[in-house]
Order: structure tokens, then C-alpha cells, then sequence
């Protein structure tokens, strides 16, 4: 495992994108919370034990992923490949729920939180 230098090292533009992924797993992580509360009140396969187990893994590993890049973390990159990886399932999930634009909503969080994600994991510094 390659890791960093962290929060203040790195280019401008470095610094812009780990800025912008922060915001996105600030972002994700507060729609997945205010989701579950709507999936146990909605109930039936919205309360499904493993779709709001995964929204609160997704919000966790969002939690963790923006920690540990606010930090300036050496570790931020694998923190952001879990979260990516967390994320496309939980949008996976969220997308089963065709008819459901608060569901639909929660996966292209999701997805734009997995993106961002994905390119912090690719990151070579």
C-alpha cells in the first residue's frame, strides 16, 4: 500500500479535488442518515434489515472517507477506496426502488459520493 503525504501537501488543483470529495461524503453521508428514517417509516423491502444496514454502512464509510482527508490522513486513499466501494452498493440498493424519487435521489448521492471517491483512491501522490 502506497500512501501519501496527506491534507496540505500537493498541488492546487490536488487540494481542490480532495476539497470537493470531502463535501460530497459530507453530503452523502447526511442523505443516507435522513434516509433511514424514511425507509423504517416507509417499511416493507424499504425496511429490508440489509438495504437500511447498507445506508448506514454508506453514511459511516462517507464519515470515515471525509475524516480521514480533513485530517490529511496517509491512509485517506484506502479510507476512499472503501467508501467508494460502499457507495456504489448502496446505490445499487437505493436504484431497486424504481418508483421511489427519494430513493432515486439517495443513489445519485451515492454515485456522485462513489466518483469523487474513486478518483481520491487513484490518486498518486
Amino acid at each position: 500500500m502506497a500512501h501519501g503525504n496527506g491534507g496540505e501537501h500537493g498541488t492546487g488543483e490536488e487540494q481542490d479535488e480532495v476539497h470537493a470529495c470531502i463535501e460530497e461524503c459530507i453530503s452523502c453521508h447526511a442523505v443516507c442518515m435522513n434516509t433511514v428514517p424514511y425507509c423504517l417509516e416507509t417499511g416493507g423491502a424499504h425496511a429490508d434489515a440489509a438495504h437500511v444496514r447498507l445506508l448506514l454502512d454508506c453514511a459511516q464509510a462517507c464519515q470515515l472517507s471525509a475524516d480521514f482527508m480533513l485530517r490529511g490522513s496517509d491512509y485517506h486513499e484506502e479510507a476512499c477506496a472503501l467508501c467508494a466501494e460502499v457507495c456504489r452498493a448502496c446505490e445499487a440498493s437505493c436504484r431497486e426502488f424504481v418508483d421511489d424519487e427519494d430513493m432515486l435521489a439517495c443513489a445519485e448521492v451515492c454515485a456522485t459520493c462513489a466518483t469523487a471517491c474513486e478518483q481520491m483512491a487513484d490518486m498518486e501522490q
